[in-house]
C-alpha cells in the first residue's frame, strides 16, 4: 500500500485549513485596517502636517520597514476634494525623461526640453491650485535611485514666483542611501526645501507579535495560529522587519497546514525560514 503524499504549498489552501476569509500576510490589505504602530503613525502624522502646510518632506526607511504602507496611508488621509496626489515610482532617469514622466503624471504636456517641461509642470500645478482649488502633491518613491542632478530639479519644481507662493508639495521617499544623497554639498538647496525628514525603524518583539496577530485577525482568524515559542522564533529570524515577518509567518502557516496542524510551532517557522530565497 502506497503512503499518502505529504501536501505541498501548491496543494494547501490556507483559507480553508485555518478557516480564514482571505490569504493572510500578503501585500494586499485594506489600508484603513492597518495596525497603528508608533514608528509608522509618527511618520504619517508628520508628513500629513507638512502637506497640509503646502511644504515638502522626505521619508527615509530601510527596506521592509513599512515605507509603502505609510505612503498609502498618507494618500488615503488626503481628501480627494482638496488634494490631487500623484504617486511615482522613481528610477534612474535622465533629467528630461524624469520631467516627461512627471509631466504625464500631473497632466501637463510631456514635450520639449527640460526647462520647458519644468515650466509646464509648474503651470499645471498652478492651474490645479488656482482654478480647480486642488493642492497638488507629488510622491516620489524609491528616490534613493535618483541621479543627483535629477534630484536637484526638485528645487526648480518647487520654485514658484521667487518662492513667494507655496503651490506644490513633494514627498521624496527612499532607502537610507537617500540620506547620503541629500547630505551632499550640492544638495544643500534641496535640503533647505524639506520641512521634515521622517524615518522608520524595525519593530520590537512585542510590536512584531501584535502586528502578526493583527494581520491574521483581519484575514479572519478566530483562534491562535502561532504559539508563544513560534512568535519568539518569528522575531528572532525576522528581527522586526515587516516584509520578513509577512514572508516567514505566511510560510510557517503553509508548513503547519501541510502537517495538518491547527497552530504554528517553532519547527514551522524554522522550516519556513529555510525556504526563503536569500
Amino acid at each position: 500500500m502506497k503512503s499518502q503524499a505529504t501536501p505541498t504549498r501548491e496543494r494547501v489552501d490556507l483559507r480553508a485549513h485555518f478557516r480564514l476569509h482571505a490569504t493572510p500576510l500578503t501585500r494586499e490589505f485594506p489600508i484603513d485596517r492597518r495596525l497603528p504602530l508608533p514608528p509608522a503613525e509618527q511618520a504619517l502624522d508628520a508628513l500629513r502636517t507638512v502637506v497640509q502646510e503646502r511644504m515638502s518632506a522626505a521619508l527615509i526607511a530601510p527596506a521592509g520597514t513599512g515605507k509603502t504602507v505609510v505612503l498609502r496611508a498618507l494618500i488615503d488621509a488626503l481628501p480627494e476634494a482638496r488634494y490631487r496626489v500623484h504617486y511615482l515610482h522613481v528610477t534612474a532617469l535622465s533629467k528630461r525623461d524624469f520631467c516627461r514622466h512627471l509631466a504625464t503624471a500631473i497632466g501637463a504636456e510631456p514635450a520639449g526640453h527640460t526647462g520647458a517641461l519644468v515650466n509646464a509642470i509648474q503651470q499645471r500645478a498652478t492651474t490645479l491650485s488656482e482654478t480647480n482649488a486642488l493642492r497638488p502633491v507629488l510622491i516620489l518613491d524609491e528616490a534613493h535611485e535618483m541621479r543627483p542632478e535629477v534630484l536637484g530639479l526638485l528645487r526648480l519644481l518647487t520654485n514658484f514666483e521667487v518662492d513667494s507662493r507655496l503651490v506644490l508639495s513633494i514627498i521624496i521617499a527612499g532607502q537610507p542611501p537617500l540620506r547620503d544623497l541629500l547630505r551632499r554639498q550640492e544638495m544643500e538647496a534641496i535640503r533647505g526645501r524639506l520641512a521634515h525628514l521622517a524615518t522608520l525603524r524595525t519593530l520590537s518583539r512585542e510590536e512584531s507579535r501584535a502586528y502578526v496577530q493583527h494581520r491574521l485577525l483581519i484575514a479572519g482568524a478566530t483562534e491562535a495560529l502561532f504559539d508563544d515559542a513560534a512568535y519568539d522564533a518569528l522575531f528572532e529570524v525576522a528581527q522586526g522587519n515587516l516584509r520578513a515577518l509577512n514572508t516567514i509567518a505566511r510560510g510557517a502557516l503553509y508548513e503547519a497546514a501541510a502537517d495538518a496542524a491547527r497552530c504554528c510551532g517553532t519547527e514551522h517557522v524554522v522550516r519556513a525560514r529555510a525556504k526563503v530565497v536569500a
